[in-house]
């Protein structure tokens, strides 16, 4: 086959395409256009911008938490401070009275003596250990107002030689009143205070 012949039979198939009008078709660049590639650049600015403003508030969000859990911890600690003062001033009230509590029986328990020392060498048995171990049985509890009955009785018993209530006995019983008085001063202040 000849050139010429190959070119009748085969060259529309090689010819460049045309158009309906006649022109030569423009072949298409793979590829993207210049208005794509811009579209593409706007995007990622924006998604990178988006990112970093919220970046930025992400960080001061978690500043502002970070510094709200400091100011409540020190807040729960300066509760726990105060909770401790209150639990030692509360403690020193409590020994304050006890002590008062214990120097009033005491009294008691040293009024009893001298009124029952009397009855040492007088009475089967009686010895200055054991009048002192009863005064402390009669006046083992809170001082209160039935620790004052058994003040009051020990006194009247004591008292039935002499005619009347002696010095000790009475002594014994006015301070018994004002250790009363002061208790129940103390009582309805902590009352009121709660």
């Amino acid at each position: 086959m000849s050139p010429e012949e190959f070119t009748q039979e085969f060259g529309p198939e090689f010819d460049a395409p045309t158009t309906p009008y006649g022109h030569a078709a423009q072949p298409v660049k793979p590829g993207l256009t210049q208005r794509g590639k811009t579209a593409i650049a706007v995007a990622a600015v924006a998604i990178a911008g988006t990112g970093f403003f919220w970046y930025q508030s992400h960080s001061v969000q978690v500043a502002k938490d970070a510094k709200e859990t400091a100011a409540l911890q020190i807040q729960l600690q300066q509760l726990e401070l105060e909770k401790m003062k209150e639990m030692n001033k509360a403690n020193t009230e409590q020994k304050k009275q006890q002590a008062t509590q214990d120097a009033a029986r005491q009294k008691f328990v040293d009024a009893c003596v001298d009124a029952d020392k009397s009855l040492i060498g007088k009475q089967m048995g009686v010895s200055y250990s054991s009048v002192v171990a009863d005064c402390r049985d009669k006046f083992q509890g809170d001082v209160d107002g039935a620790d004052m009955a058994v003040a009051g009785s020990a006194a009247d018993t004591h008292s039935g030689s002499g005619g009347g209530i002696n010095s000790t006995g009475l002594l014994a019983i006015v301070a018994g009143g004002g250790v009363i008085v002061v208790l129940a001063a103390n009582r309805t202040k902590k009352s009121h205070a709660a």
